[in-house]
C-alpha cells in the first residue's frame, strides 16, 4: 500500500509514456506488486487454474526483452518488525499483541512460505530464470531494495505500486504498465514532485508520519491537504528534525483554531496536545519512540548494499534457456514448442539487433566508422525481405543470421536503419533490378530470325505475282483462301491454293492482342499437295452470292479476337473470270498481306 493518499497527492506529477521509452534501459521490478496486479485482473478459479497471472507476466517480459530492456526481479524478504501490526491487521489477526509477543524484542517476521501467493512467486521466479532474468531476494521490503538500486544508479527506474518507494529514495517509479494500444507506462519522477509540489524525500516521510501508512496509523483528524500545508510551511530540510523533537504537538496546534488555543491556555492545557496519542491516550514517550522508528525505517531500510555480492551478481547479463522455457510453457500453458518459439524468438532477435545498433552507435561516437563486414560482432540481420506496416509504423520483414528456430520476423524500420543501413541499400538495389526484369519481360518479342522473315516476305510477293499471271493467262481455276481453325485463337493460317498445279502454299502467323490492336508475326511457311488441304474447310464459290458477313471479315479480324474465316475459292469461270467481285477480293487479299508485313 505505502502511504495513505500519497498517489492522490502526486496525481499532478503523473506522466503517461510510450512503452519504447524503456528501450536500452535497466529496470528493477517489485515482483510481488506485479503478481498482485496480474492476479487482480481475474480472481476466478478458472484464472488461477490456467495461471493467467503467469501468462500475463510472460507477455510483459517479452515486450521488455524486445526493447533490449534489462530486467531485474526483486522479491520481498522478511516483514519488518515495525510493520507487524499492519501485517496482523491484513491477516485479520487483530492489532493487540499477546503478553509473550510484547515481552519479545521486536524483530522481523518471516513470511508465510506455504501460501498460494508464495507459490505464485516461485513460479514467476522460475519463468524469469528461463527468460534470462536474474532475481534478487530482498532482506525485508522489496520496494526498498528497488529504491536503493535506483538511487545508486544501478537501474533507470523501478516498477512498483507501493507509493513509499519515494520515501526509500527512488527517483523514477513506474506504477503501471499496459501492452495495449502500442504499450504505455504510468511514470512518476522525483524531480517533478520537487519542482511542482515542493515536496522532497524528507517531506514525503513527514507525510507518512502524519497521514499514516504501513508503519504508522497517522494523526487522527488531519487530511492530505492540511498535512501538505503543514509540511511545506516547515520546509523539506527541517521537517524531520521538527517531527523528531516536537512530535505531534505542533501539528495539533497548527490544526486547531486560535480560540481553541487560548481556551487551552486558560484551562491549563497548553501542552495537552503533545501528551496525547491519536486515540486520546497519554503516552508521549511511546509516541516519540514510534515516530523515531518510522523515520529510521524509511531512512535506513534493511537492504543489500550496493557493493554486496548479491547486487553485483544480478548486474550481469544472463542468456535465456530455450529448452527450459519450452518445458515451462508446455507444462504451464499447454503450448507446443513451436508456439513458444513463435512468441519469444522474434523478441530475442530484435534485442540482439538493438545491441548491435548500440555497438555501432558507440563506435561512431568514438570516431570509429567501420563497415558492416568489419564489425567485431556479426550482424544478426541477414537481409530485408519486404517492407511492412504494423499499426501505422514503418517496419521491415527481415531474415536472420544463425538464429535457430527463427527464419523471418518484423522489426521497426528505424531500428534497421540504425543497426545496418547497408541492408536497406542492398534491398533497394534488389528491388530496382527486379523492376527492370519485369519491364523487360512485358515488352513484345521481336522475330528471332529476321532473315527468315525476309525470305517469307519475298516468297509471298512472288506468289502474288504468280497468281496475277495465272488469273490473266489461263482458264485454270485458282483458289485463294484464308483459314483459321476454330480451336485456335492465336494463330492465323493463310493458304493459297493453286488448283491448276494441284498444290497449295500455307503460312502461319502469330496474333497477339495488345490493347485493341493485334500484332502479327509469320512463324512458318510450307508447300504441299492440294490433297492435304483439310476437308473440314468450307469452300465458297464466287459464282454464288457472297455471304453477308464476308465483307467485314478482315476488319473483324483486326479489331477483335481472331475469328474463323471460311475457305474462299476464287474460280475463273467463263462468265465472270474478270468480274469486279473477283478484283475486289484480290485487292483485299493484298491489303491483308500488307498489314501482316507492316506489323511484323
Amino acid at each position: 500500500m505505502g502511504v495513505k493518499n500519497l498517489w492522490d497527492i502526486l496525481e499532478s506529477c503523473k506522466k503517461t509514456l510510450p512503452l519504447h521509452h524503456l528501450q536500452n534501459k535497466r529496470v528493477c521490478i517489485d515482483l510481488s506488486c506485479w503478481i498482485v496486479q496480474l492476479q487482480n485482473v481475474n480472481k476466478s478459479h478458472c484464472a488461477m487454474k490456467e495461471k493467467l497471472y503467469l501468462r500475463g507476466l510472460f507477455h510483459r517480459v517479452r515486450a521488455l526483452i524486445a526493447l533490449n530492456c534489462s530486467v531485474i526481479f526483486v522479491t520481498d524478504g522478511a516483514i519488518p518488525a515495525i510493520k507487524s501490526s499492519t501485517y496482523r491487521r491484513r491477516l485479520n489477526l487483530g492489532n493487540v499483541l499477546t503478553q509473550d509477543e510484547a515481552a519479545i524484542k521486536p524483530s522481523s517476521i518471516r513470511r508465510n512460505t506455504g501460501s498460494d501467493f508464495s507459490r505464485m512467486m516461485k513460479e514467476a521466479k522460475v519463468l524469469g530464470n528461463a527468460l534470462g532474468i536474474p532475481c534478487l531476494d530482498g532482506i525485508e521490503e522489496g520496494e526498498a531494495q528497488c529504491a536503493l538500486l535506483n538511487s545508486e544508479s544501478f537501474c533507470d527506474g523501478c516498477f512498483t505500486s507501493d507509493s513509499d518507494a519515494f520515501l526509500f529514495g527512488a527517483r523514477t517509479v513506474y506504477r503501471d504498465m499496459c501492452l495495449g494500444d502500442g504499450g504505455y507506462l504510468v511514470c512518476y519522477e522525483m524531480d517533478d514532485i520537487e519542482r511542482k509540489l515542493g515536496l522532497g524525500r524528507n517531506s514525503l516521510i513527514a507525510l507518512a508520519v502524519i497521514l499514516g501508512g504501513d508503519y504508522s496509523e497517522g494523526v487522527y483528524g488531519i487530511g492530505r491537504e492540511s498535512a501538505c500545508q503543514i509540511v511545506k510551511s516547515i520546509g523539506d530540510r527541517a521537517v524531520l528534525q521538527w517531527i523528531a523533537s516536537e512530535g505531534f504537538s505542533l501539528v495539533k496546534k497548527k490544526k486547531g483554531s486560535k480560540k481553541q488555543t487560548e481556551d487551552d491556555k486558560c484551562n491549563g492545557k497548553e501542552n495537552a496536545a503533545e501528551h496525547k496519542n491519536p486515540d486520546g491516550s497519554k503516552y508521549p514517550a511511546q509516541m516519540k519512540s514510534q515516530v523515531l522508528q518510522v523515520l529510521d525505517a524509511y531512512l535506513r531500510p534493511k537492504c543489500h548494499s550496493a557493493d554486496s555480492n548479491s547486487v553485483q551478481r544480478i548486474l550481469a547479463l544472463y542468456p535465456y534457456s530455450r529448452s527450459q522455457l519450452q518445458h515451462i510453457c508446455s507444462e504451464t500453458f499447454g503450448w507446443p514448442p513451436e508456439k513458444t518459439d513463435e512468441y519469444i524468438l522474434p523478441k530475442i532477435a530484435e534485442r540482439e539487433l538493438r545491441r548491435f545498433a548500440n555497438l555501432r552507435s558507440t563506435a561512431s561516437q568514438l570516431g570509429v566508422q567501420l563497415p558492416l563486414n568489419e564489425m567485431p560482432i556479426k550482424c544478426p540481420l541477414s537481409q530485408i525481405v519486404k517492407p511492412r506496416k504494423v499499426q501505422g509504423v514503418d517496419c521491415f520483414e527481415v531474415s536472420w543470421e544463425e538464429m535457430d528456430g527463427l527464419e523471418t520476423s518484423i522489426v521497426p524500420a528505424d531500428l534497421v536503419e540504425r543497426a545496418c543501413p547497408e541492408r536497406i541499400l542492398e534491398f533497394q538495389e534488389r528491388r530496382a533490378q527486379g523492376k527492370k526484369r519485369n519491364n523487360a519481360r512485358s515488352r513484345p518479342r521481336k522475330p528471332e530470325n529476321p532473315q527468315l522473315l525476309g525470305q517469307i516476305d519475298q516468297k509471298l510477293q512472288d506468289l502474288l505475282l504468280e497468281i496475277d499471271r495465272e488469273t490473266s493467262t489461263t482458264n485454270d481455276a485458282t483458289s485463294l483462301c484464308r483459314s483459321v481453325p476454330e480451336d485456335d485463337d492465336d494463330i492465323a493460317h493463310i493458304q493459297v491454293v493453286d488448283t491448276g498445279k494441284q498444290s497449295h502454299y500455307t503460312w502461319n502467323s502469330n496474333c497477339v492482342k495488345k490493347g485493341g490492336d493485334f500484332t502479327y508475326g509469320i512463324t512458318s511457311f510450307q508447300e504441299s499437295n492440294i490433297s492435304q488441304v483439310s476437308s473440314e474447310d468450307e469452300v465458297i464459290d464466287l459464282t454464288s452470292p457472297p455471304p453477308l458477313q464476308h465483307a467485314s471479315g478482315n476488319s473483324k479480324h483486326l479489331e477483335g479476337n481472331v475469328q474463323c474465316i471460311d475457305l474462299v475459292e476464287l474460280s475463273d469461270s467463263d462468265n465472270d473470270m474478270f468480274s469486279p467481285e473477283h478484283t475486289r477480293r484480290a485487292r483485299e487479299l493484298r491489303m491483308f498481306i500488307a498489314r501482316i508485313k507492316n506489323t511484323c
